[in-house]
Parts: structure tokens; C-alpha cells; sequence
């Protein structure tokens, strides 16, 4: 036993010394998988995941390594767990698994508990253990029995798994429970696995003071028998040192299991390793990267595990939460009542329909949002998605892969269907973008979202704007989508019309909700309960620039939120101050962002909205992958402050977004960010950046010497034959890329000795190539005797229906 402890000692610090290492070569690996460092062939891509895989298996065996090793530390009598829950959670984690093989997992308990000197997580990951391999063993139509009887003659618990599944070869049966042997039959029926289980379990069950045995069960398969000593219930133990273990510190139930439940759960037991923490979840999927769905329908993320995977490449499912963060899952389980005054919550399984009672001294509300289904007719036909899970993404992307789907229809120009059409189109569809909105992405405004309707057209995207889907038809599957305007052919179409909170299960239990429709918390995120606390896109939320109001279903909102709930909910102090609605998202070579308001918004607000449009090269413009954005800004001329960005185009926008928000969130004025010292290099920056230069512009306009005038509005006073001149400034070269039907021409260089040519009783308004040149021209003008001399914002960049690429 000695020379055996010592081996496991060796083992345990060699795993520690590599789980590093072998985490970073996974997320190499898959960083190369996913094309960021460029296309693969298909010879590299399969030499790449067999590594993938390795490196998988190894990472398996390391944390079963530092959990056997984990399980042998410890000491008995450190706690006392109830071995009957342990086993139900075990079914319910399970069953789900067995159902899918077409195996039966049935339960039988002769008592409601039955306290063993065991940890928690350990015994329950030990019966799993056992579970998992006879459900994985176990041919389809087979059965799975888990039975937990007290024996009161000798004062233990009897815990029994049996499986009519394959069985132990006889020469093999003494070596059963050494650590990485695994049965030569059991090889044949499944390739991968660590060998580790069987001794994890032992030793958890030995160092409770248990055995475990192994024999022939009646139906031919195997069976696990473990015997654990009974003791008193942990309340009935007399003493408060660790041989008495006391009730948690708190219960919480967290409903709710994708972004901010994991979040709060994780934190509350990080702050209270003593509390109790439970999450109910409705899918059978955890804490998984719901913004990541377009990307692995594309292919980009070629694995759905990767989208609920740590960085280290350990799926965040039951297991992981309870082994790891010790909080107990309930998965495919609704919440379906909260009883306030009872302090309990009622939830059912949704696979057996059983229902339980969970009591709690704290509730987190993490209920997400629902998509928007309008009452379209049809809308029930197959092939009609809401991206909105795991289980849409799957079948969208099977229908991509089996090339089904080549007319794709996305209702909604929201950021959910910009964000699937590149997918869509890489996929070799044919897709139309049909909105009932004049624009495509309300988040912005019209001229920037107009740049990014263009950017699809060119693509081969059809944009259909201010056009209402009436209905959709097909035979059994969508055939056809049919419009206002018409009707088209489509194999599969995707609702993207947006989200609202999912707030039924606050408003049966009488929290109050807020003008949003979404919960109402305050900014300890709790809601009218004070026990009741509420995190992510369930909630509403207060936008930091006006103090009203807003949702924002993003997230890292909900992520934030939920650590601030979890800190609240432990007894700490910690504040949530609200959001600037940032936003960033791909529209194939375009960046697409926002943060605070836009200038519809903020003149509805009764701002005194004064606003840029400034395109230009994301950094020096002699650098070879240098590229263009386009950045909005939206500031108060009475106070000087900045009030939203926007930017679009293939170039680095994200750090422009950020940079603005953090502005923003300080208050600051367009002359304190003139002045950031941000960072420079001409492969990073321009000596001025982007948003210097934006600023500059406003405080031009400011100041007076610039009068700006959007490119829209040119266009209306024109065609409302107004008789003004259109200036353009622009080289002869430049000239050759696009001209506006009417404008006169005369290069700035040129303009000194033809400005007598312009007429002093019209307006004139100048622009350029990005209306640099345009703010020269009209300075000349100006300096001239000219009175009436306007920029127009932008460029000819910004001009309604200008096809060209940024």
C-alpha cells in the first residue's frame, strides 16, 4: 500500500506539472482548427483534430489523475452526506444520457435519506462513475438498475448498479479497480476512456469506510455493490468541530443555466464554500456560448463542445459543476412555481414529469429571454428556426451540411440575422434579408445601417427593407415565403425579428417588472423581494447616459451582473451601475458596433444633438493592411459630452467602440477625448487615431468653423429642387470612382483660381472623398466672402446608394 500511495503521489504531481501545458496545446490547436491563422487543407485539418482529440483524451486523464488522487487525501469523517439524494441526482443526470441509447435506468430507494461519512461531490461523482459505465456498456433495450437500501442489522446502506450489459471477462476480474485498466471487451465497444473510474470510486468509497465488490449481475451484465457505514443525520451530530458538520451557511436555487446562473452559482461558492447551491435548468446544456452559435453553424467552431467548454477544453455540463464548483445541477428540470412565503421553489422533471420541492434562503432569477414569434401563418412548417439553443443550431446546421437548404430566408434585420447571413452565404445559399423597418439594424442609424445593407448587396445578399412576411407555405416543410410585396422559394427560413425577456415565472410569484416588460431590479440586482435577486437577459436595466430605463440582452451584461447578484447575495456590497447598450458584431469584412445613444434616440430625449460622420483608414494610411471605418459620433452641444458611436467598415472598430465607452461611463467632454494619450504605431493607430479625429471634427462644429450637413439631407433638399450647389472637390482621379448626377467639379487644388465660377447667392455645400478636403475647401470659401458654405458629413462615402466598398 506504501509503494501504491507513492506511485499515485508521483502521478498526482506529474498531472498538476502538465494540465498547463497540455490546456494551452488544446487551445492552439483549436485556435489553427478554426482558421485564425489561415485556410487548412484537408489533410492538415484531419492531422489537427486526431491531435485535438489526443490532447482531449490526455486532458480526461489528467483530472481523473487529480481527482483519484484528491479522493485518497482525504480524511474520513470530515462530513456526512445523504446517500439517497446523491443517488436521485445521479439518475436525473443521467437518465437523459441512457434514454438517447435507448437504455432504461431505473431507481429504487427503500428510504427518503441516509447519511454516510462521505463529501458530497465525491460520492455523488464515484456513483456517477459507476452509472456512466454501465448506461455506456450497455447495448440499446437494455436496463440499468441504481437501488439504495439501509441495512439496519448491521447499520449500513447497500448501494447497487446493475447493467445487462457486457459484462467482465473472468481472467480480467481481479484488476478491475486499478487505476488506467480497462477490459479487453470493453475496449472493443467504446475506444476512448481513462481507465480511471473504477478507482476513483473505490477510493472515495473506501476512504468513507466502505467497500465496494463486483459479481455477475442476474441479467448477465455487471454489478457494483457498495456497503457505507449509517451515521446520524449532520443536525443530530453533537460538537461544531469537523467531525460535526452543520447545516449549509444557505440554500440558493439559481433557475436558470446558460449565462448568468453558472455565474452567480460559481461565485456564491467560491464566497461561501459552506452554502448550498442548486441550478435548474430547463435544456440539457449548461453555461454554454449562446453568441457562438452563428460561428459554429458556420463551421468556424467545428465542435458544439467547444461552445461549452472551459478554455482548458473541460465540458461545463453537470459534471463539471458539481465535481469542480460542488453545485448541484438539475438538468431538463423546470422551475415552475415560486412559493415566497414558504421560501421554496417547485420544479419538475421533464423527463419523468416527477415534481420536487426545493427550499431556499436565496432565489437568483436567471430566466433569459424567449424569441419573438410573430403569429405568422406557417410559421409551424419544419425547417422554420428561432437561432435560439443548441438544438436550432443543430438542425440549421445539418440542413447546411447535407446541402437542403439553398433558398434561406432570415425574417429580421436584427443582429441575430446579420449575424447569421455570412454563414449562410458561405454555405453556397441563396439568401434574402426581408425587414418591415425603412433599415436594417435598428441599433444604429439609418446612414450607418445603410452602409452595411449595401455591404450585403454586394455580397449577393437580397435586402428587402419596409416589407411585412404574410405568411409561409409549404408541405410540411417551408416552401415558400410569401410577402407584401410578393412571394420567393425558401428551404429553411430563421426568424430573427429579436428577443424578450422570459419573465413568467417572476410575474406568477408577483416581482414587479419594469416599463421594459423585464424584471425590475436595482443595482444590487435585487428584485421587489429582497431575497430574490435577477441577473441577465431576464432583467431590465438602467442606461447610464439618461438614467432610464432599457433592456440590453447581451452577454457580458449578464455576466456582470450576475457576479455583482452572487456578492450581494453573500452579504457583500457590490453595485451594478447600469450599461451603454455596447455592441460589436461581423457582417462578413465589417465590424459593426454602437455604444450609447444614437441621434434618433437622443433627440427624441430633447438632446441639443450635435453629430460627425468621419470616415477613415484604421491606422497609418501607408500601411498595407491599413482599412476603413466609418465612425458616427453623437454628442450634447449644450454640455460638450459625448453621447453614442457607432462605427462600420473592415477596419479595427471594436477598440474605437471601447475606448468611447469608457469615455462616456467617466462623463467626459469631446475635448477631454480629443486629448486621450492612446497608444501609437502606424500598424495600430494613425498619429491622430480614428476617434481624435472624429472629436476634432465636432469641436470644429462646435466652435463654428464648420457647418456640417448629412448626406441624406443633401439629397432631399435636392430632390425637392432646391437651388443649391453641389461642390465637389475631389482629384480627377477620384472622380473616376463615382460622380453625383448635377454636382460641379472643381478640385481643391484648382479652387483658389475658379471660385468665381460659384455662385455668392446660393448655399454651396462642398464634400470629398471623406470631406477632408470639402472642410479646406469651404474654409477657402468662407475666407473669400462666401456665406452660406456647408460640409457634407462624410463624404462620398456617406452618399445615399453609393455602391462602393469602404
Amino acid at each position: 500500500m506504501p509503494n501504491e500511495n507513492k506511485k499515485l503521489e508521483d502521478a498526482f504531481v506529474v498531472a498538476h506539472q502538465i494540465k498547463s501545458p497540455v490546456g494551452t496545446l488544446q487551445m492552439l490547436l483549436r485556435s489553427v482548427l478554426s482558421g485564425f491563422e489561415g485556410e487548412l487543407n484537408d489533410r492538415q485539418k484531419r492531422l489537427l483534430e486526431s491531435a485535438d482529440r489526443k490532447a482531449t483524451e490526455a486532458m480526461e486523464t489528467i483530472m481523473g489523475l487529480l481527482a483519484l488522487a484528491d479522493a485518497k487525501r482525504s480524511r474520513p469523517g470530515e462530513s456526512a452526506t445523504d446517500v439517497m439524494d446523491a443517488v436521485r441526482r445521479v439518475h436525473d443526470r443521467l437518465r437523459p444520457r441512457a434514454v438517447e441509447q435507448g437504455v432504461d435506468v431505473d431507481l429504487d430507494l427503500d428510504a427518503d435519506e441516509a447519511y454516510v461519512p462521505a463529501e458530497t461531490a465525491s460520492l455523488t461523482e464515484a456513483l456517477a462513475a459507476l452509472v456512466d459505465n454501465a448506461v455506456k456498456y450497455t447495448p440499446a433495450d437494455g436496463r440499468v438498475l441504481l437501488r439504495a437500501e439501509v441495512v439496519p442489522e448491521t447499520k449500513t446502506v447497500r448501494v447497487l448498479v446493475s447493467d445487462s450489459g457486457i459484462g467482465i471477462p473472468e481472467k480480467e476480474q481481479a484488476r478491475l479497480f486499478e487505476p488506467f485498466f480497462r477490459a479487453s471487451n470493453a475496449k472493443k465497444v467504446v475506444r476512448s476512456g481513462t481507465g480511471l473510474g473504477l478507482s476513483y470510486a473505490k477510493a472515495v468509497v473506501e476512504t468513507a469506510g466502505g467497500t465496494i465488490a463486483w459479481r455477475r449481475s442476474d441479467t448477465g451484465g455487471s454489478e457494483f455493490a457498495i456497503t457505507l457505514p449509517l451515521v446520524p443525520k449532520p443536525t443530530e451530530l453533537e460538537g461544531k468541530g469537523p467531525s460535526a458538520p452543520l447545516e449549509p451557511a444557505f440554500r440558493v436555487v439559481v433557475v436558470g443555466g446558460v449565462a448568468a446562473g453558472p455565474k452567480i452559482a460559481a461565485k456564491v461558492m467560491r464566497l461561501s464554500p459552506d452554502a448550498s447551491v442548486t441550478i435548474v435548468e430547463k435544456g440539457r446544456v449548461l453555461s454554454y456560448a449562446g453568441c457562438g452559435l452563428p460561428y459554429y453553424i458556420s463551421g468556424l467552431v467545428r465542435e458544439q463542445r467547444d461552445l461549452v467548454s472551459t478554455p482548458e477544453g473541460i465540458v461545463r455540463g453537470p459534471e463539471y459543476f458539481e465535481r469542480i464548483k460542488n453545485v448541484r445541477v438539475m438538468d431538463r428540470t423546470e422551475a415552475v412555481r415560486i412559493d415566497r412565503e414558504a421560501r421554496r421553489v417547485l420544479v419538475k422533471n421533464l423527463l419523468t414529469g416527477a415534481q420536487t420541492w426545493l427550499p431556499y434562503d436565496r432565489v437568483a432569477l436567471t430566466t433569459g429571454a424567449v424569441p419573438i414569434m410573430p403569429p405568422i401563418p406557417g410559421a409551424d412548417l419544419k425547417n422554420v428556426f428561432a437561432l435560439h439553443g443548441l438544438e436550432h443550431a443543430e438542425g440549421i446546421r445539418s440542413l447546411l451540411a447535407d446541402s437542403r437548404a439553398k433558398d434561406v430566408t432570415i425574417v429580421g434585420g436584427g443582429l441575430i440575422g446579420v449575424e447569421m447571413t455570412e454563414s449562410l452565404v458561405a454555405a453556397g445559399c441563396r439568401v434574402t434579408l426581408v425587414e418591415m423597418l425603412p433599415q436594417i439594424l435598428t441599433i444604429l442609424d439609418s446612414e450607418m445601417a445603410d452602409l452595411v445593407s449595401r455591404h450585403f448587396e454586394s455580397k449577393g445578399v437580397r435586402v428587402l427593407l419596409e416589407t411585412r412576411v404574410t405568411g409561409f407555405e409549404g408541405d410540411r416543410r417551408v416552401e415558400r415565403v410569401l410577402t407584401e410585396r410578393g412571394s420567393f422559394p425558401a428551404d429553411m427560413v430563421i426568424m430573427g425579428v429579436g428577443v424578450r425577456p422570459n419573465v413568467s415565472l417572476a410575474a406568477e410569484a408577483g416581482l414587479a417588472l419594469g416599463e421594459t416588460g423585464a424584471i425590475r431590479v436595482d443595482d444590487r440586482m435585487r428584485t421587489s423581494d429582497p431575497d430574490i435577486y435577477a441577473a441577465g437577459d431576464c432583467v431590465e436595466c438602467v442606461h447610464l447616459i439618461t438614467g432610464k430605463p432599457c433592456y440590453a440582452p447581451f452577454g457580458s451584461t449578464a455576466n456582470k451582473q450576475g457576479r455583482v447578484a452572487a456578492i450581494n447575495m453573500c452579504g457583500g456590497d457590490d453595485r451594478f451601475p447600469g450599461v451603454l447598450a455596447a455592441t460589436v458584431c461581423k457582417a462578413f469584412d465589417y465590424t459593426v458596433g454602437r455604444s450609447g445613444l444614437t441621434e434618433k434616440r437622443a433627440r427624441e430625449l430633447g438632446y441639443d444633438v450635435v453629430t460627425t460622420l468621419t470616415p477613415g483608414y484604421d491606422r497609418a494610411h501607408f500601411m498595407p493592411h491599413a482599412a476603413m471605418i466609418v465612425l458616427k459620433l453623437v454628442g450634447d452641444e449644450k454640455t460638450r459630452k459625448l453621447l453614442g458611436i457607432q462605427a462600420v467598415g473592415p477596419g479595427e472598430a471594436a477598440k474605437r467602440i471601447d475606448v468611447a465607452a469608457a469615455a462616456m461611463t467617466a462623463g467626459m467632454t469631446v475635448d477631454d477625448v480629443s486629448n486621450l494619450d492612446l497608444c501609437y504605431a502606424p500598424s495600430y493607430a494613425d498619429a491622430l487615431d480614428n476617434l481624435h479625429t472624429a472629436c476634432n471634427v465636432m469641436k470644429n462644429k462646435l466652435a463654428g468653423h464648420m457647418t456640417g450637413i448629412p448626406p441624406a439631407e443633401v439629397k432631399r433638399r435636392l430632390a425637392e429642387g432646391e437651388d443649391l450647389v453641389l461642390l465637389d472637390v475631389r482629384t480627377h482621379e477620384e472622380l473616376d470612382v463615382h460622380r453625383i448626377e448635377k454636382s460641379v467639379h472643381i478640385p481643391l487644388a484648382a479652387l483658389r483660381g475658379r471660385m468665381e465660377e460659384l455662385p455668392r447667392d446660393k448655399p454651396i455645400v462642398a464634400f470629398s472623398a471623406v470631406s477632408l478636403a470639402a472642410y479646406e475647401a469651404g474654409i477657402i470659401l468662407k475666407a473669400h466672402g462666401f456665406g452660406d458654405v456647408s460640409v457634407m458629413d462624410g463624404g462620398i462615402l456617406m452618399w445615399p446608394g453609393y455602391v462602393h466598398s469602404l
